[in-house]
């Protein structure tokens, strides 16, 4: 299944490295509520996987030019982090597999669509930003999620060609990424399934990384 030599593994971090989806879709529909508004769980749900930056077009885009982003991003800001400061969850089967990797002398990369202040704040408070050699982010690159760009630049961070990695991702948006970059791409699904383009670029879907883990065990 592995095509290639495994030297380096990638991780997306929202919604597979740590369980911070859910509660920026709870920021989003309480932010809009304080504006008097509603937004939907599918539109939220269409936002997953997209980096902030975008998601302020989206936003802006979906309601008008009179709705004023810079009030949402400030409400929704408050409230995630309210959220967040009071337990940042790890997902399950994380220290796991970065446990084993580790243990194989893998070299280790975080791909995410976040900024790079929210990436190490986030990763350095779940205990989990001193297990990567390189972190890249929305912040180090020209385009975001679903275009190649923050897994290339996570591959070249580690010297590694991006055919020798493998990338986990939790996201449709995400996995298209790290598979039009030429990593061995993996999905592991948070919110939504896999649409089935998607799916057919992957090359499995695990229920968790403790699953994934156990794959990899076999396959190294």
């Amino acid at each position: 299944m592995l095509r290639k030599p495994v030297e380096a593994v990638l991780f997306d971090m929202d919604g597979l490295l740590i369980d911070t989806e859910a509660v920026y879709i709870d920021a989003l529909q309480d932010a809009a509520r304080d504006l008097g508004i509603e937004m939907s769980l599918d539109f939220c749900h269409s936002m997953i996987g997209i980096s902030g930056r975008e998601c302020d077009v989206m936003i802006q885009n979906f309601y008008g030019a009179a709705f004023r982003i810079d009030r949402f991003r400030e409400r929704f800001s408050g409230h995630a982090k309210r959220r967040l400061d009071s337990h940042l969850p790890v997902k399950p089967g994380v220290v796991e597999m970065l446990d084993f990797l580790g243990g194989r002398g893998l070299r280790l990369a975080v791909a995410t669509g976040s900024g790079r202040l929210t990436a190490e704040r986030h990763l350095g408070k779940a205990g989990l930003i001193d297990r990567f050699a390189a972190v890249a982010t929305r912040d180090d690159v020209e385009n975001a999620k679903p275009a190649p760009d923050v897994y290339l630049e996570a591959a070249r961070r580690l010297g590694v060609a991006p055919e020798n990695c493998v990338a986990f991702e939790d996201s449709n948006v995400g996995l298209t990424a790290a598979h039009a970059a030429g990593t061995m791409a993996f999905m592991v699904p948070d919110i939504l399934p896999p649409l089935r383009e998607v799916r057919a670029k992957c090359l499995r879907v695990f229920e968790d990384l403790h699953e994934a883990r156990r794959l990899l065990e076999e396959s190294l």
